[in-house]
Order: C-alpha cells, then sequence, then structure tokens
C-alpha cells in the first residue's frame, strides 16, 4: 500500500504558509486536493477499521465537508490574523454517541515540523469538567493506574492548562489534587514527517490509539459513554 502523505504534501502546505491568499489558492486547489485533503480522507477511510480494534464506539467521518477532516479555511471573525486559509491539516475521531455533549476524541494533525497525534478533552465545558473531576474524585486508583504505566509515560505529554488552585468543592490535600486543578484532559505523542510519508503510518498512529485506550477509557467512564 502506499503512503497517504508524500513530500509534497508538506511541500504545499509549506507553500501555502508563505503564499496564504485567495489568488494563490484558487491557483493551486487541485494541489491541495490531491496532495492534501484527498490523501487525508483515503487515511480516515483505511483506519476506520483498525480503530474499530481499540474502540468500536469510535470513528472519523470521510466527508470532505462536515466530517472528520477540518476545514482548510480559517475563521478570521474574530481573530486579529486574517490570513483565510491554515497551513495544516488535522482530522479528529469521535465518539459514535457524544451527540452534543461532546465526548473524548482522538485527533492527528499534519504540519510541516509538527505533526502529533493526541487523545482526550480539550477545554470541556463547566458541566462536562465537573463530571471528570468528580469521578477523578471517587476513582484514584485507575487514574493513577494509567498515569503510572510505563508505556504512557514514555510516549505522552501531557498538554493544556492548570488552575492554580484546587476548585472549589474538592480537597487541597487530595491524592489527585493537581490532576483536579486540569483545565485540558488531553496528551499528545509527537510524529516524524519520515513517519507521515511512511507506508506504515497507519500502524504507527493504531498503537498510539492503543496506547492511549487507557485514558479514553476512564474519560468516557467520567461522562457515562461506552469504550
Amino acid at each position: 500500500m502506499p503512503a497517504y502523505f508524500t513530500k509534497d504534501t508538506f511541500q504545499f502546505l509549506n507553500e501555502l504558509r508563505r503564499n496564504n491568499n485567495k489568488a494563490w489558492f484558487d491557483s493551486h486547489r487541485e494541489r491541495y486536493h490531491e496532495q492534501v485533503r484527498d490523501p487525508f480522507l483515503k487515511l480516515i477511510e483505511d483506519f476506520n477499521p483498525r480503530l474499530a480494534t481499540v474502540s468500536e464506539h469510535y470513528h472519523g467521518v470521510e466527508k470532505a465537508n462536515g466530517g472528520a477532516l477540518f476545514r482548510i479555511y480559517r475563521d478570521t471573525r474574530f481573530s486579529k490574523d486574517k490570513t483565510p486559509y491554515k497551513s495544516w491539516a488535522g482530522a479528529r475521531f469521535t465518539h459514535r454517541e457524544a451527540g452534543r455533549n461532546g465526548a473524548p476524541i482522538y485527533y492527528l494533525h499534519v504540519q510541516p515540523g509538527n505533526v502529533f497525534f493526541a487523545a482526550g478533552l480539550w477545554r470541556p465545558p463547566g458541566p462536562m469538567i465537573n463530571q471528570i473531576r468528580t469521578f477523578l474524585h471517587n476513582n484514584p486508583g485507575a487514574w493513577k493506574k494509567l498515569k503510572d504505566n510505563k508505556t504512557f509515560k514514555k510516549t505522552f505529554t501531557w498538554g493544556g492548562e492548570k488552575l492554580k488552585r484546587t476548585p472549589r468543592g474538592y480537597d487541597a490535600d487530595h491524592p489527585l489534587a493537581d490532576d483536579l486543578k486540569r483545565k485540558d484532559f488531553v496528551v499528545t505523542a509527537a510524529l516524524s514527517e519520515a513517519q507521515a510519508i511512511n507506508t506504515s503510518f497507519l500502524t504507527v498512529l493504531q498503537r498510539r490509539c492503543e496506547q492511549s485506550a487507557g485514558l479514553m477509557d476512564y474519560l468516557c467512564a467520567s461522562l457515562d459513554l461506552e469504550f
């Protein structure tokens, strides 16, 4: 099986970063389709059966618009940066029963010099984060076990922000006090461009999903979702 991404993928994204305007993009739209969008959609399609071996409840919607793949167009309404296009590509693999309330996701980011895999929840809304914190408070053992796993610790880096103090209603001396301060429950694993253009990339992604399954399972349980 050929690789999904190639050196041309990263070349296009580099050129887009330097020429981030409508005229340039319109004249290179077919390159975007051929070198970025279509390969990513094919990756999503081919990865779904592998992801199902980790959790049958997760999948990526294989659509150019409204699916797993992020749109190339930036939302500039509230940004000082008015460049119209993203110089990266990303896709999220979501829980089938998440609905409007959301759920932990798997995420793949492809950008020159910044390819990475992520798993978890980024900035969950108030009711959701309170539900997670309550679950953490009441189930510290399983959380500590997944965090202390040697492979997990070696593979992933915790991301996001924390509160300065333990949130109101939780003990400051709780064994998971530091985790109760989290605003985000997400981990990332850096990948390389060499891995992204290799024919074994799906296997790498599957392994990262497996290695972060304990975290995803725990977060899903905290939100009354099956994993």
